[in-house]
C-alpha cells in the first residue's frame, strides 16, 4: 500500500510540473528597453506592442517596458535585468539600447528598432542585411541623398549648412558624414557641429546658427528630446532647420523626408511574433527597412520665417 501511495504522489507531482510548464509556454514576456521618451521612439514602441498583441493575443503577452531616460548606462542595467529575469525576447528601441542588449546576451532574441545602420551600431564590417546570431530588427534610415536634395529644393541660394548632432550616437555620426558628401556634391559648404550630451545642445546650436545659412539634423535622439532648445535659437535667428524625421521637424524644423515610426514598430512586432511562435529563425532574418517616405513641413515655422513651401509637401498634423 505504501508503494502505491508513493507511486500516486510521484505521478501527481509529475503532472503538476507538466501543468506548470505548459502554462509558462502559453505566454511570453517581452522586455522593451527604450532609450528616451520622444514622439518617434514612443510611436515605434506602440506599433511594436500593437502588432505583437494582434498576432499572439493580448492574453498571451506581457510587456516589461522600461525607459533609460537617455542614459546608455541605464540601457545596460535594463538589458542585464531582462536577461536575469529570463524574458523571451528583447526589443531594443534606439542604438544605445541595441548595443546594451547585444552586450547582455547572445542567447535571448533581440530585435532593434529606430536603429539607423546596424553595421555602424554593432561594428560589423561590410554589413549588408543580416546580423546573424540572436539579433535582427528594423532600420529608420531615410534616403540621405534625397534629404540633401530636399535642402537644395528649399534653399537653392544658401551657401553653408551646419550639421548639428550628438557625437555620442554612432548612427548620427554616420548620417552626417554621409549627407555631407551629398550636400557638398550639390555645392554647399558643410561644417559639423557635434555636442556630447544635452548639456551642450544650446551652446553648440548657437555656434552653428552663427555660422550657417541652414541647419541639418539627422535622426538624433538627443536633438529629438531637446527640440525646444534648438527651436528657441534657430527660429529667432531666421535659420531654417531640416530634420531627419517628423518628430524633430514638428519641434524645430522646416521640412523633412520622414518615415512612420509607428509602422516601423509594427513591422518589428510582426517579426517578434514569428520568432516567438517558431515560424522564423532570427539568425537568418534580414533587417527590414521602411518602404514609404513622406515629404512633410512645419506650417507654423514656415509661416513665421516667410518660407514658401514647394509642391508635394504635406503639413505635419
Amino acid at each position: 500500500m505504501k508503494k502505491v501511495i508513493a507511486l500516486i504522489c510521484t505521478l501527481v507531482l509529475a503532472l503538476s510540473l507538466v501543468a506548470c510548464g505548459t502554462g509558462s509556454s502559453d505566454g511570453y514576456t517581452i522586455g522593451i528597453c527604450q532609450l528616451v521618451t520622444h514622439d518617434a521612439l514612443d510611436a515605434a514602441t506602440q506599433g511594436f506592442m500593437d502588432a505583437v498583441t494582434e498576432a499572439l493575443g493580448e492574453e498571451n503577452v506581457v510587456f516589461d517596458l522600461q525607459n533609460a531616460a537617455g542614459d546608455s548606462n541605464t540601457c545596460s542595467t535594463i538589458a542585464n535585468g531582462f536577461v536575469a529575469s529570463g524574458v523571451d525576447l528583447i526589443l531594443a528601441n534606439a542604438t544605445p539600447a541595441l548595443q546594451a542588449a547585444q552586450a547582455a546576451t547572445a542567447d535571448i532574441p533581440i530585435l532593434g528598432t529606430s536603429v539607423t545602420e546596424y553595421g555602424v551600431a554593432l561594428q560589423i564590417e561590410n554589413f549588408i542585411d543580416t546580423v546573424g546570431g540572436n539579433i535582427s530588427g528594423t532600420s529608420d534610415l531615410a534616403p540621405l541623398d534625397e534629404q540633401a536634395a530636399m535642402i537644395k529644393e528649399w534653399c537653392p541660394d544658401a551657401k553653408t549648412v551646419g550639421l548639428l548632432y550628438c557625437s555620442a550616437e554612432a548612427n548620427s555620426q554616420y548620417q552626417v558624414d554621409t549627407v555631407q558628401g551629398y550636400l557638398e556634391g550639390l555645392g554647399y559648404t558643410c561644417t559639423q557641429y557635434p555636442f556630447t550630451d544635452s548639456n551642450d545642445v544650446a551652446a553648440v546650436t548657437q555656434t552653428a546658427v552663427d555660422n550657417s545659412d541652414v541647419i541639418y539634423v539627422p535622426t538624433d535622439n538627443t536633438v529629438a528630446s531637446n527640440t525646444g532648445i534648438v527651436d528657441g535659437i534657430c527660429r529667432p535667428a531666421g535659420v531654417p532647420v531640416f530634420a531627419g524625421e517628423e518628430g524633430i521637424c514638428a519641434g524645430c524644423g522646416v521640412a523633412t523626408l520622414s518615415i512612420s515610426y509607428y509602422d516601423l514598430g509594427v513591422t518589428t512586432g510582426k517579426m517578434a511574433a514569428k520568432i516567438l511562435s517558431g515560424e522564423a529563425d532570427i539568425s537568418t532574418m534580414a533587417v527590414q527597412y521602411a518602404a514609404n517616405f513622406t515629404k512633410k513641413y512645419n506650417e507654423t515655422i514656415c509661416t513665421e520665417l516667410g518660407i514658401a513651401v514647394p509642391d508635394g509637401y504635406t503639413a505635419i498634423g
